[in-house]
């Protein structure tokens, strides 16, 4: 089948047809969560929380860019102290580069001050659950990269990432930091995320607390199930 831009008339839309693909976690409220990499994730999960009867939580990342060139990510930085470069022999170099003239810690700042606007948990919360990762599209995979690093380290019972549409290269590195990974598009050169979707607004801090607050809250204590299954 010969895929075509766009495919979805929203990020919501997008979070129906992805919860289909996740249809036997339905109802896995005592041992399930929903992640969502805000802000373009929030609206995905949303609607797959709904749907499939899952509380939803934030797990907060920042790109690390050139000011001069914002749109290009160099790195990411996640909680617990994660950061990943852009591959290549340049790595470390932007690495320096980007500690000596102060984007990581400005980005490190704004990691912060997410985790708070948005109730990003504590590790210990998310400690020997099954984790849903979930995002509205993924180019280069630097910032998803970053997330599924730092929540490994929270020791889920399984990870597991959901996401409309992804880069082809992209999905083969990042399938190997999962259990499961479900896409419901997997293109080759993957320019710009917004293309595959009618409407890819902008999302303000207030929108994402909104869309939070819509849905299922609390993270039950109860014993976790069995690992996910494969796709």
């Amino acid at each position: 089948m010969v895929l075509r831009a766009p495919l979805w008339t929203s990020r919501h839309q997008a979070g129906l047809a992805l919860a289909e693909a996740f249809a036997d976690r339905r109802g896995h409220s005592g041992d399930t969560t929903l992640v969502a990499v805000p802000r373009g994730g929030v609206p995905v999960a949303a609607a797959m929380a709904s749907r499939l009867e899952l509380p939803l939580v934030t797990w907060s990342v920042r790109k690390v860019a050139d000011p001069s060139w914002p749109e290009l990510a160099i790195g990411a930085v996640a909680a617990g102290g994660v950061v990943v470069w852009r591959n290549g022999a340049g790595g470390r170099q932007r690495a320096t580069t980007a500690t000596e003239h102060g984007w990581l810690r400005d980005q490190e700042l704004e990691l912060q001050r997410r985790q708070r606007r948005f109730g990003d948990p504590p590790a210990d919360q998310l400690r020997g659950r099954h984790l849903i990762v979930v995002d509205d599209g993924i180019a280069t995979g630097m910032t998803v990269k970053a997330a599924l690093l730092s929540l490994r380290r929270v020791r889920p019972a399984s990870l597991a990432l959901a996401v409309p549409v992804v880069d082809r290269d992209v999905a083969g590195e990042l399938g190997r930091l999962v259990e499961r990974m479900e896409a419901l598009a997997v293109v080759s050169d993957l320019q710009a995320v917004g293309l595959w979707y009618e409407h890819f607004e902008q999302l303000s801090d207030r929108q994402v607390l909104a869309l939070l607050q819509g849905c299922r809250g609390g993270i039950p204590s109860t014993p976790p199930a069995p690992p996910l299954s494969g796709p």
